[in-house]
């Protein structure tokens, strides 16, 4: 009924005020639901959900109450380690509840600059080799760092498709395909095919086939010495 489908949005957009606990904020993003990037599409045109975000924590303000001061570099990786803290707990908090936060939303709720937010998306992937829900990455936008990389890595390693998927936040679609293209380009490098061959057959832009050319080098060093 249509009264039932008002009560229901209603419940969604303005959730009651005991269901929003201490330092946390109701905020609408992109809806993860499987849908994929393309060209041309607009933000607008991405579902939408409402999530319920861990802005801050009871912890985030004692550590600032009782933080003991040290030189410039200490405070400095203090409050990098603690961004980063906070950049992984609204990232997978919104995953959890069926939301994907772009680099832009998260930018916004921590006040921190596009730049600075990749570069601490790119430290918390060297250092765990997880890569965050962020939407860029689960929609396969853009060239944001080490995505393909490490999904290719781990297939290297030989964890099956399933698993990386569970690993990287990409949905099996998105895994599967970047496992095709590498074996296919794979196969020509052992066929000693250069890069303008490796082009021409499989229909792939030169960045693209440069970048598995690179990866399947970088993943296996004892070939390329031997080359």
């Amino acid at each position: 009924m249509l009264s039932d489908d008002i009560e229901d949005l209603h419940r969604e957009y303005y959730p009651k005020q005991e269901q929003v606990g201490y330092g946390e904020i109701v905020f609408i993003t992109t809806k993860d639901d499987g849908q994929r990037q393309s060209y041309g599409k607009k933000a607008e045109d991405y579902g939408t959900t409402t999530v319920v975000l861990p802005l801050i924590t009871k912890e985030d303000v004692e550590r600032r109450v009782y933080y003991k001061k040290g030189d410039r570099n200490s405070n400095y990786k203090h409050r990098e380690s603690r961004d980063i803290e906070t950049m992984v707990r609204l990232l997978k908090s919104a995953k959890q509840q069926g939301g994907l936060l772009s680099g832009a939303e998260l930018s916004v709720l921590m006040n921190r600059s596009l730049s600075t937010l990749t570069k601490y998306l790119r430290a918390y992937t060297e250092k765990t080799g997880e890569i965050l829900p962020l939407k860029g990455y689960v929609l396969d936008q853009g060239s944001l760092p080490t995505h393909k990389g490490i999904i290719i890595s781990l297939y290297e390693q030989g964890k099956s498709p399933a698993d990386i998927v569970l690993h990287t936040a990409h949905s099996q679609d998105a895994v599967d395909r970047y496992i095709k293209q590498y074996d296919q380009i794979k196969k020509l490098i052992k066929k000693e095919m250069d890069e303008v061959a490796i082009k021409e057959i499989t229909g792939r832009s030169m960045k693209v086939v440069r970048e598995y050319i690179k990866l399947y080098y970088d993943l296996n060093p004892v070939i390329k010495l031997n080359k």
